[in-house]
């Protein structure tokens, strides 16, 4: 197997980095957790939800080998990764792009053309094209798939990270138009991230990401607009304007998609990388079956896992709720993901 990364060897890129308890499963039996865990990403053992006042906090339960859950910095968990699949045998190749597809006479993918860093251009053959390659993904361009449902509503999101902000896990904060989190990682600093309606993003950032992002907090939570005051940045503010929500079309002839190319949520809910997982593992079990009902399987069983959870997100996403209304959006969150938890257990464990 080859895969290319247009980025270098443990890059990193912007993301939430929280794990949700299915994609921490679904490491420990893949024997990578350990990895992750010797890096130092402390162990996450509650989450709390702020509404205005209010403070709900839910105990995370250790099950399994597993005491709680994880919010590696990609920098993290993208090595990790990389390092057990050169492990098991793949071939990786950094800092190249893909270029184009090649088709034989029937219309199959069979082939791809990449560039490297120094602009030099080779083909390979495949018998199988996979993009794991985002929401604005190459080769869904190239083969022409297009949403077959798609949301209605996008957050904009600005965050940093902070040392010296000590948090005991998750910490997710609410206030009508505004949503703001804490997320413990590596390197013992906590990701803060601020957070609103697409429509407002633009103005709020207008005079700069510094004062966006205080404004927000202060309007979310004042305590979390606190502690950033007493805490230190660490990294330059990195933002996301938002983007609405679908599902793409996700196989074809010698092509797949996989992750944000084939599925995106609002990151509002931070659940994408725990989406990437189970995508992954699914597409790898319709692999080694090899046929086009099990390619068409891979689908609907992502579908029927994430369709509601993407329903309910695309609802928090909305900010068209009082603090009531997203406690029960997210009730049906959490009922979601015990679900989505029950189906990775029922997974084969690989050889």
């Amino acid at each position: 197997m080859l895969a290319i990364d247009r980025g270098h060897y443990g890059s990193d890129t912007v993301s939430t980095h929280a794990l949700m308890r299915a994609g921490v499963l679904q490491l420990s039996r893949w024997g990578v957790l350990e990895k992750i865990t010797a890096a130092g990403t402390p162990v996450v053992r509650s989450t709390s939800f702020h509404y205005g006042d209010e403070v709900v906090a839910v105990p995370i339960k250790p099950q399994q080998d597993m005491e709680g859950l994880y919010a590696p910095r990609r920098t993290v968990i993208d090595r990790v990764l990389v390092d057990t699949a050169q492990e098991a045998g793949a071939t990786i190749t950094f800092e190249t792009q893909l270029v184009d597809l090649i088709r034989a006479d029937n219309g199959r993918v069979c082939g791809l053309r990449l560039k490297d860093g120094h602009d030099r251009e080779r083909q390979v053959s495949a018998d199988l094209v996979i993009g794991a390659d985002g929401v604005h993904s190459t080769v869904a361009r190239l083969v022409g798939s297009e949403p077959y449902r798609t949301g209605r509503h996008a957050t904009g999101v600005v965050f940093s990270y902070f040392s010296g902000a000590e948090f005991d896990g998750y910490h997710w904060y609410y206030n009508p138009g505004v949503s703001a989190g804490a997320i413990p990682t590596n390197d013992e600093h906590t990701l803060i991230f601020a957070t609103v309606p697409q429509s407002r993003f633009h103005e709020t950032m207008r005079q700069g990401a510094d004062a966006g992002f205080r404004q927000v907090l202060r309007e979310c939570s004042p305590d979390l607009a606190a502690v950033v005051e007493e805490s230190t940045m660490v990294e330059k503010y990195r933002g996301f304007s938002g983007e609405i929500g679908f599902f793409r079309q996700s196989f074809g002839p010698g092509w797949a998609l996989v992750g944000d190319a084939g599925y995106f949520k609002d990151p509002l809910t931070a659940h994408g990388i725990t989406d990437a997982l189970i995508d992954a593992e699914l597409l790898a079990q319709a692999v080694t079956a090899g046929t086009e009902a099990a390619f068409a399987g891979y689908q609907t069983t992502r579908d029927n896992l994430a369709v509601r959870h993407f329903d309910v997100t695309d609802a928090v996403a909305s900010f068209e709720w009082d603090l009531l209304k997203v406690q029960q959006l997210h009730r049906a969150l959490s009922d979601e993901m015990k679900k989505e938890s029950l189906a990775v257990k029922s997974f084969t464990t690989p050889a």
